[in-house]
């Protein structure tokens, strides 16, 4: 009973997490059985067992998925910088986990729009983060609220060395990307605040996970300005979500796609979310 009970949660983990896993899993269930009746020790067979999904799953993330999404629609970010496609996800795992999809319109978007910025400063590199799961509208990419149509995507700002104020490239303070915020300073609005007050309690909880303090790191205000001055000018974006008080900080009050997400949602100053019409 145990036994079923854990290959149910697995399923249901593995489907919520990378929307694919679960199916995988199941598909490997076969082989499951095969390698039980060859190895005795259940220890190996088990070892075996992760060895195999594994190396399928794989497979199938950098093979079959991208041919499927792309037929229905959706299409992967590029999993590595290129010289003339300088984009690619902050951390590895939101392209192995099949958290990388996008419509071919905003594909183009971002595309364009980091190579704008490498021309601006040469080197740089756009990162990108949680985008969208490669099938099905309406499929949820948690815990975000609204990357369930191939519309959205999320970037990383851009940071400086803290001493020698180098730019630095696909980094954040915070490992998965989220939660290492770039805090109000004295006299800013601190919407975290007024959102928790509110009973919204989950609205900082990546910061209090994640969120640590970095010193080697510094927001680079002057990139992170650029970019989102590239994504406002483009015509098919429709809404950028940033924090209010570094909506203020950069200049952009005045701007009505720069907007406010929310208090049911989790704080944006550790990152832009964008989307397309």
């Amino acid at each position: 009973m145990f036994k079923y009970l854990f290959q149910f949660c697995w399923f249901i983990f593995a489907t919520i997490l990378t929307q694919i896993g679960g199916i995988i899993w199941l598909l490997c269930m076969p082989l499951f059985a095969f390698i039980k009746k060859k190895v005795q020790h259940k220890g190996k067979a088990l070892g075996a067992n992760v060895l195999v999904f594994l190396l399928i799953y794989l497979c199938l993330t950098f093979t079959l998925i991208p041919a499927l999404a792309s037929a229905l629609g959706r299409v992967p970010l590029p999993f590595w910088a290129t010289s003339t496609q300088p984009l690619q996800p902050l951390n590895r795992l939101t392209y192995l986990l099949n958290r990388h999809y996008v419509t071919p319109q905003l594909y183009e978007t971002i595309s364009k729009v980091a190579l704008q910025m490498q021309q601006q400063y040469p080197g740089t590199i756009t990162a990108y983060l949680d985008a969208n799961l490669p099938f099905i509208n309406g499929f949820p990419l948690v815990p975000h609220l609204s990357h369930k149509d191939g519309k959205k995507l999320d970037l990383a700002f851009f940071y400086t060395n803290a001493q020698t104020q180098t730019a630095l490239q696909i980094v954040a303070p915070s490992w998965i990307g989220y939660g290492g915020c770039e805090l109000p300073k004295l006299r800013e609005s601190n919407q975290t605040a007024i959102c928790e007050k509110k009973g919204f309690w989950q609205y900082g909880i990546l910061e209090k996970l994640f969120g640590k303090s970095n010193t080697s790191y510094a927001f680079d205000e002057e990139r992170t300005r650029h970019i989102i001055q590239l994504l406002t000018a483009d015509k098919r974006i429709s809404k950028i979500f940033i924090e209010p008080h570094l909506k203020s900080r950069l200049g952009f009050s005045n701007n009505a796609k720069v907007r406010f997400h929310g208090c049911r949602s989790v704080r944006h100053d550790d990152h832009i979310h964008l989307q397309i019409r």
